[in-house]
């Protein structure tokens, strides 16, 4: 498990990765998803572990549809489609899962305000972690400035190869920089750009630049395709 850069007294903000829990294989041994086929009973002895172990009461799981749906929360329990949520709940836990994707935490410390984000490629190319950014400012008035950022361990420029299609639509909407090597899809840093973009300074950024398809420490969607999925896990203390 690593902890993001602002994990402190107030934010608990951690990434799991696939150590630990019980699931067989391909799921094994921490798998958090329900939807991937794994045993039932065994995702939810990993997700009361992982409760447990980080004392976590009560959190929220999305239903995640590769959107740029955004939910402001208040209460525990399955957020039906969307891919971002916001609370400014203390002790309510907030949950990103994935096995590829970037899953982004975001704190605004002076306003106590939380946001966990799966930005896929298609909530990527939708720039919902800009939105999720405004919807911050706009429901509970939040400043970029107060903002602290945690891109997780995700699939790295050295595996993410996308099609013609994806690639044209880098080129017609952002910048040729994000195709490395005239395949592959760098999507870290289209995120943290799109970050910075939205007035977060640069170094209240931290990537982490574990790539999931290299490191078998973590699932991987690309390199497996039957696998479990780990998570991004925020919360106000």
């Amino acid at each position: 498990m690593k902890k993001a850069f602002f994990d402190s007294e107030g934010v608990l903000a951690v990434f799991t990765n696939r150590h630990g829990g019980v699931s067989k294989k391909p799921f094994d041994s921490l798998n958090l998803a329900f939807h991937v086929e794994d045993d039932f009973q065994d995702v939810l002895r990993n997700r009361k572990m992982l409760l447990d172990g980080l004392r976590i009461e009560k959190i929220a799981w999305m239903n995640q549809i590769h959107s740029d749906v955004i939910k402001v929360i208040d209460n525990e329990g399955e957020v039906i489609g969307c891919d971002a949520i916001i609370t400014k709940r203390k002790k309510l836990a907030l949950v990103t899962m994935v096995a590829d994707c970037n899953p982004i935490l975001i704190v605004d410390g002076m306003k106590k305000v939380i946001a966990a984000v799966h930005a896929g490629r298609e909530g990527t190319f939708k720039r919902i972690v800009q939105k999720t950014i405004q919807k911050m400012k706009d429901e509970f008035g939040c400043k970029e400035q107060d903002l602290l950022v945690s891109i997780g361990p995700s699939i790295g420029p050295c595996c993410y190869e996308v099609n013609k299609s994806n690639i044209d639509k880098v080129y017609e909407n952002f910048d040729g920089k994000y195709i490395v090597n005239g395949k592959f899809l760098d999507l870290k840093t289209l995120n943290f750009d799109q970050l910075v973009e939205a007035g977060v300074s640069e170094e209240r950024i931290e990537v982490l630049d574990e790539c999931t398809c290299c490191n078998k420490d973590y699932f991987s969607y690309r390199r497996d395709g039957k696998t479990g999925r780990f998570a991004g896990i925020i919360m106000l203390k």
